[in-house]
């Protein structure tokens, strides 16, 4: 019991920390200031269950796409998927725009778009390469085991519910938290993402070292 609600935490964290809800709630509250009220909820309602779909398909599906398209193992994935997150997290340590989510060029596109909730809201600002390699990684810890598969999908299903409260009362949000708080709980997040990152390496270079001998 006490393992499994630890994976379950550990899967939560994971992804919440690279979806980063946080980050995303200031360039929601950006592209969607000229909209009313509702069109805000839209999009918020849109963006978020499109990049939940996203998220779940790779989870479940992800394994069966790097082995029989690219020919890929998990523990190249996961040096290659760690290296990705770890730079994430210096952005996000460092306060800068994460590159992994979205670029000033897609920002200023964004800005002239009417429909934002597909891009650059749900991808790549919520459901990244850095998201989409998380949930396969998760996925792969579970070694096949259903009910932690299904931890995996729970989590990713409870991080998207938490992402949309926070857009749906981003205004709130924003006069509460301040963009000082926000900064601060990007920089801790960022920091739990890069100890994940490094934990992913770790395992990676672990396994590849194994299957050479």
């Amino acid at each position: 019991m006490i393992s499994d609600l630890t994976f379950f935490i550990y899967a939560l964290t994971s992804i919440f920390v690279i979806v980063n809800p946080l980050s995303g709630v200031m360039v929601f509250i950006s592209l969607t200031s000229h909209m009313s009220v509702s069109d805000k909820l839209f999009v918020a309602k849109r963006s978020v269950i499109i990049a939940c779909i996203i998220a779940l398909i790779f989870s479940i599906a992800g394994n069966y796409i790097l082995n029989l398209i690219f020919n890929i193992t998990v523990d190249h994935l996961r040096v290659a998927g760690g290296v990705l997150l770890f730079l994430v997290a210096m952005d996000m340590l460092f306060a800068r725009t994460t590159r992994e989510s979205i670029t000033s060029e897609e920002m200023t596109d964004a800005a002239k778009r009417e429909d934002i909730s597909i891009f650059p809201m749900a991808m790549p600002m919520l459901t990244g390469p850095g998201a989409i390699t998380t949930t396969i990684l998760l996925t792969q810890e579970t070694n096949g085991n259903i009910y932690s598969k299904m931890m995996v999908i729970g989590a990713i299903l409870l991080t998207f519910i938490i992402t949309y409260l926070i857009f749906r009362y981003s205004e709130t949000f924003n006069r509460v938290v301040g963009l000082t708080g926000m900064m601060v709980m990007t920089r801790l997040m960022g920091l739990f993402l890069a100890a994940i990152a490094v934990n992913f390496i770790a395992m990676g270079i672990k396994g590849i070292y194994i299957s050479l001998f």
